[in-house]
């Protein structure tokens, strides 16, 4: 080994414990869960308020590190038909042995349930239960075709009613945000059922275009995304500031996203569209800021 390439290992481990527990999706929690706290949940409590409220900030770190340690069981379980579907992030992830993930993965969630813990006997029955509907998604529910997706959609939104019990806002606002993030949720999902069929297929994974086909597929993810619209149609009818135009535009962005998924044909493709949903998501979470924000 040159020495180059011994100064290049640790920065390329790190970057593999990165990309193992979804280092980006894990910012995006944390930013989603403050910003949903302050300028949804509990607006009338100010920024400092939320920062030094240490039952609060336990939470966000137990759902963190409670999410972190289920991408690498997810990850432990799917090693097999990632090598198929995604052969350069598996070739990265395993520069971490799959004993050091297992050790890793035990820590985190020992780390959450210490800070689960603190907070109250009802945070830790609720952080508890969590990791095992992440470990028994990973273990069983991800082969069946009929929960897998919703199950999955599911567990992406448990970690904003964590605070939302916590902060006790049970508004009808509140759920049409969480039904909106569902259905999008869900209607990427499927998209990544398209987009991971050949290492489905070949494992076994029965997931919705191995058992039914890629048409089917797509009018059930269609149908899924169209339904985010009418969490969309009831939220813009409430006073919303700038965020409105969010939604407002969310049917023709949506829209444009069908057209592109019915003549998706590749794997290619179909990451790509994935990834405009991500976007949208990720566009969704920084416009909350624009609540207050009048037009």
């Amino acid at each position: 080994m040159t020495s180059s390439s011994k100064r290049q290992r640790p920065f390329l481990k790190l970057l593999s414990l990165f990309s193992l527990v979804r280092g980006y999706n894990i910012i995006v929690l944390v930013l989603a869960q403050y910003l949903t706290a302050r300028y949804i949940l509990a607006p009338q409590r100010s920024w400092w308020s939320l920062i030094l409220d240490y039952d609060f900030f336990s939470i966000i770190i137990a759902s963190s590190l409670t999410t972190s340690a289920g991408y690498i069981i997810n990850n432990f379980y799917d090693a097999a038909k990632d090598q198929i579907n995604r052969p350069k992030k598996y070739i990265l992830e395993h520069l971490v042995s799959q004993q050091h993930q297992m050790v890793l993965y035990l820590f985190l969630n020992m780390f959450a349930f210490i800070f689960a813990s603190v907070i109250s006997f009802r945070a830790v029955l609720f952080f508890l239960f969590y990791m095992l509907a992440i470990w028994f998604y990973s273990y069983r529910i991800k082969r069946l075709f009929w929960l897998s997706n919703l199950y999955s959609a599911l567990l992406m939104i448990l970690p904003f009613w964590a605070i939302t019990f916590y902060l006790k806002n049970f508004e009808a606002l509140v759920f049409y945000h969480a039904g909106f993030l569902f259905f999008l949720i869900l209607g990427r999902d499927i998209i990544k059922d398209l987009e991971n069929f050949r290492g489905d297929w070949v494992h076994r994974y029965k997931t919705l275009p191995v058992v039914f086909n890629d048409s089917i597929t797509k009018w059930i993810a269609t149908f899924c995304l169209m339904l985010s619209l009418i969490p969309s149609y009831f939220l813009i009818q409430h006073p919303l500031g700038l965020m409105y135009y969010y939604f407002a535009l969310s049917a023709p962005y949506l829209l444009l996203v069908l057209v592109l998924l019915w003549r998706a044909k590749d794997q290619k493709m179909y990451l790509w569209l994935h990834n405009l949903i991500k976007a949208w998501i990720l566009i969704g979470v920084l416009s909350i800021t624009l609540i207050y924000q009048n037009p």
